[in-house]
């Protein structure tokens, strides 16, 4: 479990990191939580020439309000989300979500942009991204660009990154007053993963779903966006009938994923339960 040998850097600005990645293209890696980073080292699945610690940048780091949106810098470690009193007044999902990754040490080192990154099929963010509306921003050797989270992720372990690029923050929109959210999943013991998770954002008027975004994580190669679980319950009451229709809706069309941890049929059945959950804990 030793690396194979590579390179250092520790650079003091975003700039530098970004002629780093510009010079030395796909044989450098950025470090930040390295979470995910390092054990894909240590077994050689990952064999990076060059390293670039990304970690002590202040220029990723912060959580703020800014206008209608939530800024949180790429570097902010799932455990600040958790525990930041911003996030937990306007966009609770985040900080419920955050709650649930990992263990203690994970949630204390790993960074949510190392995590989006990563795009890990069964990491929680992403579907929490998508459910919420996120923007992801990144910055490369062509200047800065905005990408939605439904468009960031495009298959397994395959993002919309270029390969100068760099995620500096995320912005996503602040919930309305009118509007519940809730992130609920199905973990694997050991790792705490989703072998199925669901984010669900949901605007209620007058006792309706006036507007949903309902996303999953763990079901299939990449996260996606439910449009047929979405449009089921817009329009409706929120109560157990209409819940339990729009549930099984549930990943229709989607390739799901079959391993060790949950067969197809199993993944399908838990993505309507967890649905379900998701949608009956915003109702109440």
């Amino acid at each position: 479990m030793i690396p194979a040998e590579f390179s250092y850097h520790r650079p003091s600005t975003l700039d530098e990191v970004i002629s780093l990645l510009s010079e030395h293209g796909d044989d450098a890696k950025l470090l930040s939580g390295g979470h995910s980073l390092i054990p894909a080292m240590k077994m050689r699945l990952n064999q990076p020439g060059m390293l670039i610690d990304i970690g002590r940048l202040s220029e990723l780091n912060g959580i703020k309000k800014e206008g209608d949106e939530l800024v949180i810098g790429a570097n902010s470690t799932h455990a600040s989300i958790a525990h930041s009193e911003t996030i937990k007044e306007h966009l609770p999902i985040m900080a419920e979500a955050a709650d649930l990754i990992g263990d203690v040490q994970v949630r204390n080192r790993g960074t949510i942009g190392g995590s989006l990154a990563h795009a890990d099929p069964s990491a929680d963010w992403p579907a929490v991204m998508i459910a919420t509306n996120a923007k992801i921003v990144v910055k490369g050797s062509k200047g800065e660009r905005s990408i939605t989270a439904e468009d960031f992720f495009m298959g397994f372990y395959m993002t919309a990154l270029e390969e100068t690029e760099i995620i500096t923050h995320i912005k996503v929109p602040v919930a309305g007053k009118n509007t519940k959210t809730s992130y609920q999943k199905f973990m694997q013991p050991a790792s705490r993963f989703a072998i199925v998770g669901c984010a669900a954002v949901v605007t209620i008027k007058d006792g309706k779903c006036e507007d949903a975004r309902i996303a999953f994580t763990g079901v299939s190669d990449a996260p996606f966006r439910d449009t047929g679980v979405e449009d089921a319950i817009r329009s409706k009451a929120l109560n157990t009938e209409n819940i339990e229709a729009a549930a099984t809706k549930a990943a229709a069309g989607q390739d799901i994923v079959s391993d060790h941890f949950a067969s197809e049929e199993y993944r399908l059945h838990l993505a309507k339960v967890y649905v379900r959950k998701a949608l009956s804990a915003v109702a109440e």
